[in-house]
């Protein structure tokens, strides 16, 4: 089991939007995850910078980032590309994060 983290940008005062969105997570959406080996997915707002942090656990090699080509996930980010930066093709900047410390 890998834990990977990133981190993204939120546009300033899309914080509701963002948490509405995700609260409503399509089901098609959650089932690919799911099936793709992620859980425990969760993103987390520093609000003083609007960055988010988002960790998951993943089964196999990779992750959520991993998805790109699926249908689903790009229409999932065109419906997400107005609240936060994104990518050219609608895909979340995203920076990956190097695990430093962990305790289990």
């Amino acid at each position: 089991m890998q834990r990977l983290a990133f981190k993204m940008k939120l546009n300033p005062g899309q914080k509701e939007a963002y948490k509405k969105r995700h609260d409503q997570l399509w089901p098609e959406l959650k089932k690919l995850l799911k099936n793709s080996g992620v859980s425990e997915y969760s993103i987390f707002l520093d609000e003083e910078t609007s960055t988010l942090f988002a960790f998951q656990k993943v089964t196999g090699d990779g992750g959520s980032q991993d998805l790109a080509n699926n249908e689903i996930v790009k229409k999932w980010w065109d419906f997400m590309a107005d609240i936060m930066e994104v990518n050219p093709d609608n895909s979340p900047i995203s920076i990956p994060l190097e695990e430093l410390f962990y305790l289990e």
